[in-house]
């Protein structure tokens, strides 16, 4: 019974985590470019690249938590192997990014 109540809500749950990570990339992009135009307009140094790595970072943050979700639903090896490689694949551009915001917080103070 549990296991049809997960196979039955996880789903929903995946999507909501999806959905909310698109949400934070499209709405952190637009925030930079609102302050880019900012910048561009006073002639100020706006933080637009830490501003927008920061967005992203947070939204592989859900993504990655809907992926781990799915991997309770794998049934098969080709899919665990699938997940794994996207699952992998966020984890490095999460650390890529993390290691560009450090940069950037360094070249900034």
């Amino acid at each position: 019974m549990l296991v049809k109540f997960i196979e039955m809500i996880l789903p929903t749950l995946i999507a909501i985590l999806e959905l909310m990570g698109i949400f934070v990339v499209a709405v952190s992009s637009a925030a930079a470019f609102v302050r880019y135009l900012k910048g561009l307009v006073s002639h100020t140094n706006a933080d637009v690249k830490f501003a927008l790595a920061n967005g992203l970072a947070t939204s592989l943050e859900f993504k990655m938590a809907a992926e781990i979700l799915k991997t309770v639903l794998v049934r098969e090896m080709n899919e665990l192997m699938v997940l794994g490689a996207v699952i992998l694949l966020r984890a490095l551009l999460s650390f890529l990014i993390h290691f560009e915001m450090k940069q950037i917080d360094h070249t900034e103070s």
